[in-house]
């Protein structure tokens, strides 16, 4: 089996938002997260570059410190989620195949390959930023079929957000939409879907 994983609130927790306001400066735009959130779609999917972004974030905060204490604060909003750290040892273990499979940006992806160890689990990163589309476009589901040669039938894919999972089984994955506090619902259903497939193959 192929198992594709969403990364916030999945593998990692985040909250930016004490982040930003750590980052801001005397006099920041009244709507200056907002705006952020709005620009956010675009830098994740790779029509914005770094330093676009950086000047465009700014002025929003009225930020005067350097590039490297931005992005050291921007990449301090994660928290490890250790079950489903776990989750991946074991299924790694077994011999399954293990991708992450997020939308994120130039500045957060790259830093959580080389932060965290428990990401060299993964055989691959699959990044919004480097197949210019993020979920839930179709898009970002067919490149990721085609450049991994996933069986539908054959993946299971963990997310948070409910868009995506319905994107997901609209392509025919195993889809489970997850909530870090009720991670015993997610092995019960990883439990379920493996006694089926068991099943099929037996009868087959």
């Amino acid at each position: 089996m192929t198992y594709l994983f969403d990364i916030g609130n999945v593998l990692l927790k985040f909250d930016f938002e004490p982040a930003l306001h750590s980052l801001m400066g005397a006099n920041p735009h009244p709507q200056a997260i907002e705006k952020m959130i709005a620009a956010k779609d675009p830098f994740e999917a790779g029509e914005t570059s770094i330093q676009d972004y950086l000047d465009f974030v700014y002025p929003l905060l009225d930020y005067t410190g350097s590039d490297e204490h931005f992005f050291h604060t921007w990449n301090s909003i994660f928290t490890p989620i250790d079950a489903t750290w776990k989750l991946a040892e074991q299924l790694k273990s077994q011999g399954h195949r293990l991708i992450l499979f997020s939308n994120t940006n130039p500045i957060h992806g790259p830093f959580c390959l080389q932060h965290y160890p428990q990401f060299k689990l993964f055989d691959h990163a699959y990044f919004s930023y480097q197949t210019h589309a993020i979920k839930p476009s179709a898009p970002f589901f067919t490149r990721a079929i085609e450049q991994y040669n996933l069986i539908p039938e054959n993946t299971i894919y963990i997310d948070d957000l409910p868009e995506n999972i319905a994107a997901g089984k609209n392509h025919g994955f195993h889809s489970f939409l997850y909530d870090f506090q009720n991670h015993h619902e997610l092995i019960q259903w990883l439990d379920t879907i493996t006694a089926s497939s068991i099943t099929k193959s037996t009868s087959s």
